[in-house]
């Protein structure tokens, strides 16, 4: 219409962009999970393809990047990100990973997030976000980061440049060599790759590799895949699912130790959600055994038996704290604890959980731990074996756990994880135990503790 304000026109949101905004807010205003949350969307809302792959990148590396990002846009802006709504700072996040991450073309993604802003807040904070993403987009994300490093000390440079909370890059150099820091820092920053498993028994590799999948690096269950899982028709019915090769690696080595009881039964303590359990099942099964899985939260234990729904005689799941065994003692031939942790080893798959987690989460969970681990080994019948599993490197949670629950017991030995896993190479093993990491071997940084209950 003649006359008529170019601010005035109407304001069409990028469908892509408003679910990764939508996504956003929800994730910081209920504590949920990217991972969770975008998917439904994208289904809900029929995104697909290319557009169902933007959202993702835009919605997992804006989380993966937030505190960095944060300081660029206070830097950007002249105010402290608090004083803004919480829909507009995340208008912002959005449009900074769109500019510094994703090299999008400037004015693409400031009209696009500008027109996002119109849609969702209003066209009254459209000046703002717009006058801030051009100030952001006058310089790189390393020339922002070498800038505000100025002053900083090398732990707080390094935490900025690779976007972790300062413990977290303590936490690393603690385990690694001093020129693996940043390389191991950067891994956390890349997307993973979908890892698929088979359940042993109900499919084999091959029925992925005739699908178009490629053969997995280490677990023999396992097959990549770059497309949606759901697309495969294994995925579907159960017979396969989604897990990462280090957690199919662990959970293999839980079956390939020498175990003597041979009671004919098997135990995942903490099975939630599930993964690891529909892969021990069918190697319980191949060796004459049944799995029990149990899990604390009844929402986490409906998962498993989700999980499991493929095999014709699915184990038995129970809702039961581990810490309070629902069995007796020493029934078990095998026990896996995949315990509760901070999740420090699945920062490229958890994008928001770096800026959850704090160094008092590792104190805390610390007791939990051991009370696991002790409940483990006391469900293991002499004899048996028990695998101790977190998906974080942390030493807190790993190795300071073992040796504090072994040094009050004189009834357990340690089984070196690489005479029971001979096939991955040197690096993967930190003294008797193993240790994965996403710059070496491409795997969530998982680590398991082989252990073997004597008489």
């Amino acid at each position: 219409m003649a006359g008529r304000r170019p601010s005035a026109r109407r304001r069409t949101a990028d469908p892509a962009r408003r679910a990764a905004f939508d996504a956003l807010r929800t994730v910081h205003a209920d504590d949920a999970y990217a991972n969770l949350v975008l998917p439904s969307l994208l289904t809900q809302r029929r995104i697909s393809g290319r557009d169902a792959a933007f959202a993702t990148e835009l919605l997992a590396g804006t989380c993966r990047l937030e505190g960095t990002y944060d300081q660029i846009l206070v830097a950007a802006s002249g105010r402290a990100l608090g004083s803004l709504q919480p829909a507009v700072a995340d208008l912002l996040r959005l449009g900074c990973h769109q500019l510094l991450g994703m090299r999008v073309p400037t004015h693409a993604a400031v009209a696009a997030t500008v027109d996002l802003a119109a849609a969702t807040v209003g066209e009254r904070v459209t000046g703002l976000v717009n006058a801030v993403l051009r100030k952001v987009a006058a310089r790189s994300y390393e020339e922002w980061t070498d800038d505000l490093a100025v002053g900083l000390d090398p732990v707080d440079a390094l935490a900025l440049r690779t976007a972790h909370p300062r413990w977290m890059v303590e936490a690393y150099a603690d385990l690694l060599p001093a020129d693996e820091v940043e390389d191991a820092l950067l891994a956390d920053n890349v997307s993973a790759p979908v890892s698929l498993v088979v359940r042993p028994g109900l499919a084999r590799v091959d029925d992925l590799l005739d699908a178009g999948a490629e053969p997995g690096r280490w677990s023999p269950y396992a097959a990549s895949w770059s497309g949606n899982p759901s697309d495969l028709a294994a995925v579907r019915d159960g017979v396969a699912g989604v897990q990462d090769e280090g957690s199919q690696l662990t959970a293999w080595g839980l079956s390939r130790v020498a175990s003597g009881p041979d009671l004919g039964w098997w135990l995942d303590l903490c099975a939630g959600p599930g993964g690891k359990s529909a892969l021990l099942a069918g190697l319980a099964e191949r060796d004459g055994a049944r799995l029990l899985a149990a899990e604390l939260a009844p929402h986490r234990a409906r998962l498993v038996a989700q999980g499991l729904r493929a095999y014709p005689d699915p184990p038995a799941v129970v809702v039961a704290d581990g810490t309070r065994p629902a069995w007796r003692g020493s029934a078990f031939d095998r026990v896996l604890a995949d315990v509760p942790c901070t999740g420090l080893g699945a920062l490229r798959r958890r994008s928001e959980s770096r800026w959850r987690r704090t160094a008092a989460d590792v104190d805390q969970l610390h007791p939990l731990q051991r009370s696991l681990l002790t409940a483990a080994l006391d469900a293991a019948a002499p004899g048996g074996v028990v695998a101790y599993v977190t998906c974080s490197p942390h030493r807190r949670e790993t190795a300071a756990v073992v040796g504090e629950v072994l040094a009050g017991r004189d009834d357990v030995e340690v089984v070196p994880a690489d005479a029971v896993l001979p096939e991955l190479p040197s690096d993967a093993f930190d003294g008797p135990f193993l240790q994965l990491w996403p710059h070496r071997h491409g795997t969530d940084a998982m680590f398991a503790a082989y252990l073997r209950r004597t008489a």
